[in-house]
């Protein structure tokens, strides 16, 4: 029988994952509006130039140290065992296992960002370093920039735990509002501190500090302490209580160490790779870099707001489920969420494809060469969206079973497969070939985790008919947004929402089914 009509979940639990996915989904939208309106800000100041090519090369190494060590590496394995301990033992110890966890954090991180901004330089220059293809000038602005980012790393380094934590006591509010204020910060840093000529808002001429492509890297500092300082009060009301010991023998930390090892190589994998991105990037045209992040940023509004959002707010449940050996709830959830998501990033794949044009020139500014190098990246990495977006529900399902190992070989396939087909593609398309090789790659990983869980739960991808009237209506959509495009006269940004969202509107009589059952999530 199809799991269209075999699925009857508990209604009070899937909708209390369905609020919380929407109060992290409008977040979220919040949080990538207000980066796309930093980066308007940003590209309009700078444009397609070596300098942004610089900033966005520096960002990349602090942000794998994050991620492997405080990051997506040790939330994913901190909240199952933190839920676990909770459960089991009470709310006390669980905040002496988050002081532990949170101690050695900072400590490795702390030691580890000291090494690399002994060594920037080097890590810079190098032919596998971060950005060997730049100029001698802008490889020693990568290596300065970078040292200052990695003062951000350290606060995030604690921010991402605080996260993890509030997450594990089902507290969303907190951990969603954090981006928000983190994209203030930049803000506050492109608007006053970047310029050296002060904008002007109605009749005000705010204050520019003058300091160039330095003051966007001073406003991630204010971000990453706004993102830590604004869930201070969240750590309060649950009765936070810090413990200053390392306890290496505590059997919860070394539980999530070991389930932290291997997703420390799965995250690293995928962190990696945008370092590669920007190692061969660095030896194309100038923009190239930047290209990339901006494609990227775009791919990643829509991937964040569904993908993101729904892979939050289900691993807290699926790893209940799982502590209570409830494999049919788990099951079911699992099927609804795979077709939810399938029905939703399919449509807005080519929909986005379509019309990317009109919204990347009204919205950034760039020349027309830069527009095509930000164009043609976007699509490349759009082309990605359903895969990104089901390997973060794929991914989370297996930490929720606390099995790190399956995401840790996946991630490796994922990454040998994208540096190949990237070394092939990277010459002849240029930064096309390099989103178009991340695409390919990550989707692959995420059919994978997908097979191998549906080995598990075998009615996870009976996703046939639902699959095939979804693709009915995308294309009907897609071709009604393309004739509006064609022939609707009127500005470019007015005409290219206008066709978008009509041909949204053509796609949903086609999806209505998973949108109801997103809200029965």
């Amino acid at each position: 029988m199809s799991v269209e009509t075999n699925v009857k979940p508990h209604p009070s639990r899937f909708s209390h994952v369905a609020r919380t996915s929407l109060l992290i989904a409008v977040f979220f939208a919040v949080d990538k509006l207000l980066g796309l309106f930093r980066q308007a800000i940003i590209g309009r100041q700078f444009g397609v130039s070596p300098e942004l090519d610089a900033f966005n090369a520096a960002n990349n190494l602090p942000d794998l140290l994050y991620a492997v060590i405080s990051g997506g590496a040790l939330a994913m394995a901190f909240i199952p065992v933190l839920t676990e301990t909770m459960d089991r033992t009470g709310r006390e110890a669980t905040w002496k296992l988050f002081s532990r966890v949170a101690n050695w954090a900072f400590l490795i991180t702390s030691f580890l960002s000291l090494i690399f901004a002994v060594f920037a330089s080097q890590i810079v220059h190098a032919e596998v370093g971060v950005a060997p293809g730049f100029s001698i000038e802008h490889q020693a602005i990568v290596a300065d920039l970078m040292r200052l980012n990695l003062i951000a790393t350290l606060l995030f380094s604690l921010s991402g735990l605080v996260v993890a934590s509030l997450q594990a006591n089902q507290h969303f509010f907190l951990p969603a509002l954090a981006p928000v204020v983190f994209d203030l910060g930049q803000i506050f840093g492109a608007v006053i501190l970047a310029p050296t000529e002060g904008f002007q808002i109605a009749g005000i001429n705010l204050p520019a500090a003058g300091l160039g492509i330095h003051g966007l890297v001073y406003g991630v500092i204010i971000g990453s302490a706004l993102h830590l300082g604004v869930q201070i009060p969240g750590l309060i009301r649950y009765g936070f209580r810090w413990t200053p010991k390392l306890g290496l023998k505590d059997a919860g930390l070394q539980k999530v160490a070991r389930l932290m090892a291997p997703r420390i190589f799965t995250i690293g994998a995928f962190n990696l790779i945008f370092v590669l991105q920007d190692n061969l990037a660095s030896r194309l045209d100038v923009g190239s870099v930047t290209a990339l992040a901006y494609g990227w940023l775009i791919m990643q509004v829509p991937e964040t707001i569904i993908g993101t959002a729904i892979g939050t707010a289900i691993l807290p449940t699926l790893s209940e489920f799982f502590a209570r050996d409830d494999d049919q709830s788990f099951e079911q959830s699992l099927a609804r969420i795979v077709r939810v998501i399938m029905a939703l990033t399919i449509p807005i794949t080519l929909l986005l494809i379509i019309g990317i044009r009109p919204l990347v020139e009204v919205v950034f500014n760039f020349d027309d060469r830069g527009t095509d190098l930000v164009v043609w990246a976007a699509r490349a990495y759009l082309l990605g969206l359903v895969g990104h977006s089901l390997l973060e529900v794929a991914a989370r399902a297996f930490y929720a079973r606390q099995n790190a190992r399956v995401p840790l070989i996946a991630a490796g396939i994922s990454m040998l497969f994208f540096f190949g087909l990237s070394l092939l593609l990277y010459r002849p398309l240029g930064a096309t070939g390099i989103g178009l090789s991340n695409s390919i790659a990550f989707s692959l990983e995420a059919v994978l985790l997908l097979i191998l869980l549906n080995r598990k739960f075998p009615t996870l991808l009976h996703q046939g008919r639902p699959l095939a009237r979804i693709t009915v209506g995308t294309m009907l959509g897609s071709l009604v947004a393309f004739g509006l495009l064609q022939f609707l006269p009127g500005p470019k940004l007015i005409v290219a929402s206008i066709s978008l969202g009509i041909g949204g509107l053509s796609v949903l009589p086609f999806i209505w089914p998973e949108v109801r059952e997103l809200g029965r999530l």
